[in-house]
């Protein structure tokens, strides 16, 4: 999702107050320098996370026997890439659901909205909340609602969790 930029790497170093575990640095190809995870942005720091769970999950996969991981849910995040970023991690995800996994994405950002058609949203009011589905090409009004009353996008209070590709019947 970095293009290569940057490598997680274990950090075995001992010292004083080091925690043991999973220790992890980051190698900077543009630097050519290590330094420690803590100094990743916020968007660099989610982009190694899901780098991680994708990982994590092939790993998973591969020594369960083949059992499969079909389904990611990713819940915020976005709102910390800048638009470079959340283009790479588009592309990540909808890579993953070419291979037959289905991506769920709870989100308040905008361009997440407009770029997956496929949502269930949410929306908050003093009343309670609804949820309502949008389907690709459907037919949203008053007259046709759609799981709950229209509007022309996501308000204030709207959770969207949407998925990658086609509502499965």
């Amino acid at each position: 999702m970095s293009e290569g930029r940057y490598r997680l790497l274990h950090d075995d170093a001992e010292g004083p107050g080091r925690r043991h575990g999973l220790e992890l640095k980051v190698h900077d190809e543009h630097s050519d320098h290590q330094r420690p995870t803590s100094s990743l942005s916020g968007g660099e720091t989610f982009m190694a996370s899901l780098a991680m769970a994708l990982g994590l999950a092939e790993v998973v996969q591969s020594e369960a026997g083949g059992i499969g991981l079909e389904s990611l849910f990713i819940d915020e995040g976005f709102g910390s890439l800048d638009e470079e970023s959340l283009d790479h991690v588009m592309v990540a995800l909808h890579r993953l659901q070419g291979e037959g996994r289905r991506v769920g994405v709870v989100s308040h950002v905008t361009e997440m909205h407009r770029a997956i058609p496929t949502q269930l949203r949410v929306i908050r009011r003093r009343t309670g909340s609804t949820a309502r589905m949008v389907l690709p090409g459907a037919i949203d009004s008053p007259e046709h609602p759609v799981g709950g009353p229209a509007d022309d996008g996501p308000e204030a209070g709207t959770e969207v969790l949407s998925r990658l590709g086609g509502m499965d019947a």
